[in-house]
């Protein structure tokens, strides 16, 4: 097919519209940054986009809690397009406050159960905390995250801690191959499946019950994630980048996947 294009959904507070745009750009998309008052109007508009992205910022502030009143008006308004866009075959990928907005939906709930099964909250330090982080890629299922197995990018969060339901939603999640990225101390050591365990900050910058990053849903085509790849797409970008050189941004993978499904 013709390259593939792709809706970035703005809000009042999103502030990562051009770099996501940017990067799926790169990766050889068509990116089309559209408000969601627009897309509220006309929701047939979804038929004209192969990918969804939810990029990150403070959408409306981040009044009440982070997310909440985007995904709300989502899940009100959006929920039964979304549900057709995804089922059609089509991506949809939420980053960092995008990652809240889509936990606020049930595009990310687990096959047997429908709600949120999750939430991200306060990060256990009680700040906002912006770094780079390593992260694991624990399963092989998520189209964004095909022949990743570790990537290294940037978090900027306050709400970043992700938290299951309870800890037998977690081990659902766990075993249906969804808990799909984790943050990681690089040491190689194996994780246990369904373990709770943390790995200690700042390694783990929020506190995430089982260093936790990113979600995707039952299908691979729905991810979450808390870090910012669109923030790593060229090796400039990175803070180490005259010590340790390399071609291109590891962020700029999960975009090239993305746009190579659909080529």
């Amino acid at each position: 097919m013709a390259q593939p294009r792709i809706l970035i959904l703005r809000a009042p507070g999103t502030n990562c519209d051009e770099e996501a745009a940017h990067a799926f750009s790169l990766a050889g998309g068509v990116p089309e940054k559209l408000h969601v008052n627009r897309v509220l109007e006309q929701p047939q508009r979804l038929g004209e986009f192969q990918v969804l992205c939810i990029p990150g910022g403070f959408s409306y502030g981040d009044d009440i809690a982070a997310g909440r009143i985007l995904g709300n008006q989502i899940q009100h308004h959006l929920a039964e397009s979304l549900e057709s866009f995804r089922e059609s075959g089509k991506l949809i990928l939420g980053i960092c406050n995008g990652f809240q907005v889509l936990l606020k939906t049930n595009l990310l709930a687990s096959a047997d159960e429908r709600g949120p099964t999750a939430t991200l909250t306060l990060n256990d330090s009680g700040r906002f905390e912006t770094r780079w982080v390593r992260l694991s890629v624990e399963s092989g299922k998520c189209v964004f995250l095909s022949g990743i197995r570790e990537m290294e990018l940037p978090v900027a969060l306050a709400e970043g801690k992700c938290v299951a339901r309870d800890e037998g939603v977690f081990s659902r999640m766990d075993s249906g191959g969804q808990l799909v990225l984790r943050y990681s101390s690089g040491a190689g050591t194996p994780r246990l499946a369904g373990s709770l365990a943390q790995i200690p900050y700042p390694e783990n910058p929020n506190g995430a019950m089982g260093d936790v990053a990113g979600i995707c849903d039952a299908t691979g085509r729905v991810l979450g994630l808390m870090p910012h790849p669109e923030r790593f797409v060229d090796a400039t970008q990175h803070p180490r980048w005259t010590r340790e050189p390399c071609e291109v941004g590891e962020g700029l993978r999960m975009f090239q996947n993305a746009v190579r499904y659909f080529m």
